[in-house]
């Protein structure tokens, strides 16, 4: 099966699937591996290397607040993974190759139910932005 009958399958797959516990702590690691130096050590968007990037980082703690109470998941999902290209030092971020494509096929839900298929790394740095949100 190709083209769209496979993407269906594959789109009621997921959703006939649990979503998948992520690890808030793994997702802590992943963002001071990965994250830390644009965003900063408080997600704020001062990290040391803000001053050399065209697009200065986002703060991290306001996405839900800045989402209308909604954290914009599908959104941030894009923006890690890279299909929603954010070109601020040069290439698209992340400029971490293949790592935020890895580990697995997980879902992640949203606070409509929605469920969106991403990589358990993408999944576990999710859980942790999640609990940083201002509030």
């Amino acid at each position: 099966m190709t083209g769209k009958g496979a993407a269906i399958v594959f789109a009621v797959a997921m959703m006939a699937e649990p979503a998948a516990a992520a690890d808030i702590e793994a997702g802590r690691e992943t963002y001071w591996r990965y994250c830390s130096s644009c965003h900063g050590e408080m997600a704020e968007g001062n990290g040391p290397m803000r001053a050399v990037l065209m697009v200065k980082p986002a703060d991290l703690t306001v996405l839900t607040a800045n989402g209308g109470g909604v954290f914009p998941l599908d959104r941030v999902i894009r923006r890690i993974d890279g299909r929603d290209p954010l070109v601020s030092h040069g290439s698209e971020m992340p400029v971490y190759g293949d790592f935020f494509h890895e580990g697995g096929r997980e879902t992640v839900e949203a606070e409509d139910g929605t469920r969106v298929a991403t990589s358990g790394a993408v999944a576990d740095l999710l859980a942790y932005l999640r609990t940083i949100q201002a509030r």
